[in-house]
């Protein structure tokens, strides 16, 4: 047997085990009674950004182990918004082939479709703000690792063609390919600041291991993120002129950034952004404002903090929990972030990222169940894809 062969019975014995036996029992009596060609509509039900190439390359290396083809005409191109319960793509072929993919090949579609019009919404809602994807350390296994670093840069890029600056990287080599870097960004984790036993002394033995890297400095481990974060800013006078230092604030959702309460929390927003607390807010916008964790009254203090000490140049970078509501409540109390670091675009709702694919069509003839007429092709209908 040849290593392609082998490689082929590898596949199919893996999509046999992996997809739902129904689908592998209707191959067997297609098989038995005849094959016939038919075409799926592929579709979600809801909003989403089209992310299929994963999805569909996959679909071609089956089809090449299977030495057959499928016409895939790409209604909704990679990037274009899609309406909910529209096709993304119409599949046709063998159902001979096809039969047993449908299981795979849905879970390779949605979530990545999701991801991507989560993250093109973040970018959207903060547009002059650059992105970091720190989805790895949240994703099931690599291959969900890979599907939503695709899904973050399907959607930047969506957002970066009307003109935001979108993620600009990620956190990890294994996924940087996707943002057209070779390498992952990132500096240190607490556990580093632990380690050295204070911030100070983490961000001098990475200053002294990397140094030739911009520097970023988590500053909240101690509790102390304006006294730490202008600790650093002082020992690295150099760095912090130059645009080169950093201070990343993760404050704990559990307490307020060092100096702060929730008296303080709304005067700061007062003198930056008051018209961000003078209007009807929920209950989680309220906390994005001026409650625990990483506010917008926080970031807003460790800029005053910074300036009035001489370190306008020093950037803020922040992250804990910047989904697309957050991001939306930032963008309207002006939060002076530098650059977000997330990896909330992952779905919130798992059961939103559930793609559908049904038969429209056997031999040419349209049929589908009752209810998803809406997915037959309409006489005339053009191709949008490629």
């Amino acid at each position: 047997m040849s290593g392609s062969d082998a490689a082929s019975d590898d596949l199919g014995r893996d999509i046999a085990a992996r997809t739902d036996v129904y689908f592998n029992r209707t191959r067997q009596v297609v098989m038995r009674f005849g094959d016939k060609r038919v075409t799926y509509a592929v579709f979600l039900r809801r909003p989403v950004i089209s992310a299929p190439r994963l999805a569909l390359e996959w679909l071609q290396r089956v089809a090449a182990a299977r030495a057959t083809e499928f016409d895939i005409d790409l209604v909704q191109p990679e990037g274009v918004w899609t309406g909910a319960g529209e096709p993304i793509a119409y599949i046709t072929g063998s159902l001979m082939h096809l039969a047993d993919l449908e299981t795979i090949l849905l879970q390779k579609l949605g979530p990545a479709c999701v991801a991507a019009h989560n993250a093109y919404q973040m970018s959207m809602a903060l547009p002059k703000i650059a992105f970091l994807a720190m989805d790895a350390r949240h994703c099931a296994g690599a291959e969900m690792q890979d599907m939503m670093a695709y899904a973050a840069s399907v959607g930047s890029a969506a957002a970066q063609r009307e003109g935001a600056v979108g993620f600009v990287g990620n956190a990890n080599d294994g996924t940087a390919h996707w943002f057209g870097a070779a390498a992952g960004r990132g500096t240190m984790p607490h556990a580093l600041i632990g380690y050295a036993g204070s911030t100070v002394r983490a961000a001098e033995m990475f200053r002294e291991t990397f140094p030739d890297e911009p520097l970023t400095v988590l500053t909240d481990y101690f509790g102390r993120e304006i006294g730490d974060g202008l600790a650093v800013c002082r020992r690295f006078p150099d760095l912090a002129a130059s645009g080169r230092l950093s201070v990343r604030l993760d404050t704990h959702g559990g307490r307020f950034l060092e100096g702060l309460d929730p008296a303080e929390s709304y005067a700061v927003l007062e003198r930056h952004a008051p018209g961000a607390i003078r209007r009807y807010r929920s209950e989680t916008e309220l906390r994005y404002l001026v409650g625990t964790g990483v506010s917008a009254a926080a970031i807003w203090r460790m800029r005053e903090v910074l300036d009035e000490a001489g370190f306008s140049t020093v950037r803020i970078v922040v992250s804990s929990g910047f989904n697309v509501e957050k991001c939306r409540v930032m963008a309207d109390a002006r939060a002076p972030i530098d650059l977000v670091g997330t990896g909330s675009f992952l779905p919130d709702l798992w059961s939103e990222t559930y793609a559908t694919a049904d038969i429209v069509a056997y031999d040419g003839m349209p049929m589908v169940k009752v209810g998803r007429e809406f997915l037959l092709r309409r006489n005339g209908e053009r191709r949008r894809g490629g």
